[in-house]
């Protein structure tokens, strides 16, 4: 049984947390943009916290039951209805054969996510279905297409249905301008007075932003070296290029870069930057690794005290 896709919208992708492991041959790791939406959905459904969800980006998405299910949507508002009747995130619904599930433009966040009870039914490749379009891998064809009209979004029917809701309190704060990021070893080849330009300058998100990365536009930002040896490019990392204008480099991130880098922002922060818009404006703030640590094992007991 499946959802039929009757409207695919703007950039709709199949994602689970990832693949990991190749990034030695040249291969991004894809996954949610935003990790604790994604997890959160799954553990709504007490589902495996791998298995597999949509990734809706700026919505306009339109699916069709074949089968009675229970979903949970999480992430961004983006004006969700069910037959019609406006319907909330970060909670679950049950879904009926012939039901209509349709996203429309975003009310506020930019990126949510659809988690169906045991999770869509594909075919991994190299271990993930991760959908990463520039290489063409994963996906319900595993050669990294997004959805398309007349898709059909496999999973395994079923009438059990639980209704439940995210704490208010575990719930993302998408008007958050603050992303927090922890320092690199290469901050030294920035000059105080630019660090500390960097930390107290607003920075505007650029309409060249995707899921690769997002750029950043605002005073340019100079380092006393103009590039490195290329190596290894960690989740949030922030390259200063030539221009000085910052890049925060995500999900479908290149694995290999040659710019000096500030930090890298933490993966709750990449996760609340990937759901501004173009235009939206953020400022970075300093974190300790100790303080990245701390924040994520809290979100993460809570998740699982939760479940």
């Amino acid at each position: 049984m499946a959802f039929k896709v009757i409207k695919p919208g703007l950039m709709a992708l199949i994602q689970d947390l990832g693949r990991h492991g190749h990034q030695s041959i040249g291969l991004t790791t894809g996954g949610p943009m935003d990790e604790m939406a994604f997890r959160w959905g799954n553990a709504l459904l007490d589902n495996d916290p791998n298995n597999t969800q949509i990734e809706i980006t700026f919505g306009m998405l339109t699916l069709e039951a074949q089968a009675d299910t229970s979903i949970a949507i999480t992430g961004a508002d983006l004006a969700t209805s069910l037959n019609g009747k406006s319907i909330t995130p970060w909670q679950t619904y049950a879904i009926k054969k012939n039901d209509v599930l349709t996203f429309q433009q975003p009310v506020w966040g930019l990126r949510a996510y659809l988690a169906v009870k045991g999770g869509f039914l594909c075919q991994p490749v190299l271990g993930s279905v991760a959908t990463v379009v520039r290489e063409k891998l994963g996906g319900l064809t595993g050669k990294g297409d997004k959805l398309q009209k007349g898709d059909w979004l496999e999973y395994k029917a079923s009438s059990e249905h639980k209704q439940r809701a995210v704490p208010r309190s575990a719930i993302p704060d998408y008007s958050q301008t603050d992303i927090p990021l922890v320092l690199s070893y290469q901050y030294q080849s920035f000059s105080s007075m630019e660090r500390a330009h960097f930390f107290s300058s607003d920075f505007t998100v650029s309409s060249n932003s995707d899921r690769m990365g997002y750029r950043m536009e605002g005073n340019a930002i100079t380092s006393d070296i103009k590039g490195i040896i290329s190596e290894g490019i960690a989740y949030g990392a922030v390259q200063i290029p030539k221009d000085g204008q910052p890049i925060v480099l995500l999900r479908d991130r290149q694995t290999i870069g040659g710019y000096p880098k500030m930090g890298c922002v933490t993966s709750y922060g990449g996760g609340i930057l990937s759901q501004k818009k173009p235009g939206d404006v953020i400022q970075f703030t300093p974190m300790t690794v100790d303080q990245a640590e701390h924040e994520r094992h809290l979100k993460m007991a809570r998740l699982n005290q939760w479940r």
